[in-house]
């Protein structure tokens, strides 16, 4: 007899190995989810790395290929001051006399056909932070602009910047030096101005110094042209290479107008090739020092005409004297 009661053998064989299957197949997705978690990370990061890299090396590319902007309206470093306001040098005396060559001693005569006497040359170079340079600039700014608005000097100004360190890490004279050439670039007929303000009105040495922004705010108290121009110049300090490369030149030497001069302190005024050594807060003994110098320069480019020794006559022979015959 049959029974019905016979387990189903092959029935549950194949439910374990459904089961089984069923296991496989999850442990294979979660294998497969977590490669693909770690490619994803993998990729992530690869592309951080690579993007932070590739930032880095525009900077650096960018900074290395930006080309240094120099100054126009400058010849060796310096700007020459053809026009000025008597405004402009309100402080300091009021020059008694033109340093011409031709108030100088009148001895040796030059020559009849002497040529016209040429401006004295002075080049002054200021570090906007140098205290000797602001005396010098009081004390001869009004003498300075009277010589220039006759003809008589033609005057140099170069922005120079050996204090930097002494700013308390912002790097005024660099940054004021930079300014200044903002200023010649854009505005020239200013600079005078400008540059007279820096220096009568300077901040203390070792300290911050005045900001960019204030330094572009007092080029237009100035009236310079274009103000946004000039602005954007200082405020990006777009010639601080310059004012850094400039200041490395006159170290080296030699200066404009001299023959082995070099820069050698930060209020530094050479006249004619000569280095000034006297007080630079005294105009009195500064204007001698350019009349003297101007002389020398004058006299001893022109020939004196030797005074021509007339010929000498001998002395006529006295003619004895006839006597009539005694009758």
């Amino acid at each position: 007899m049959s029974s019905d009661e016979t387990p189903n053998v092959p029935a549950a064989r194949a439910s374990r190995e459904a089961v089984r299957e069923k296991a496989q197949r999850v442990q294979a997705q979660q294998a497969r989810t977590r490669i693909m978690r770690r490619v994803i990370v993998g990729l992530v990061a690869a592309v951080a790395v690579g993007s932070i890299g590739a930032a880095v090396a525009f900077a650096v590319g960018s900074s290395m290929s930006k080309p240094q902007l120099s100054p126009s309206g400058m010849t060796g470093d310096g700007v020459t001051v053809n026009e000025v306001t008597l405004a402009s040098g309100a402080q300091g005396a009021s020059p008694d006399a033109t340093p011409a060559p031709t108030e100088a001693a009148t001895t040796p005569t030059p020559k009849t056909t002497e040529k016209a006497a040429e401006p004295t040359d002075i080049h002054i170079y200021v570090d906007y932070l140098s205290a000797g340079a602001s005396e010098f600039e009081k004390a001869n700014a009004r003498q300075l602009a009277g010589w220039i608005k006759d003809g008589a000097v033609t005057v140099t100004y170069h922005p120079v910047a050996l204090l930097t360190a002494s700013s308390n890490g912002t790097k005024y004279s660099l940054r004021a030096a930079s300014a200044a050439a903002c200023v010649v670039t854009y505005s020239p007929d200013q600079f005078f101005d400008y540059n007279h303000e820096l220096l009568t009105d300077q901040p203390a040495i070792d300290s911050d110094g005045r900001t960019d922004v204030q330094l572009a705010d007092l080029a237009v108290a100035v009236g310079v042209q274009d103000a946004k121009k000039v602005r954007s110049c200082i405020e990006g300090q777009d010639f601080t290479g310059w004012a850094k490369d400039a200041t490395a030149r006159a170290l080296e030497g030699p200066l404009p107008g001299s023959k082995d001069l070099k820069l050698n302190n930060e209020a530094l005024i050479v006249v004619s090739g000569q280095a000034y050594v006297g007080a630079l807060n005294d105009p009195a003994e500064f204007s001698q020092f350019v009349l003297t110098t101007a002389s020398d320069e004058y006299y001893g480019s022109a020939d004196p005409t030797p005074t021509p020794t007339p010929p000498v006559s001998p002395a006529p022979s006295e003619t004895p004297t006839s006597e009539a015959p005694a009758s």
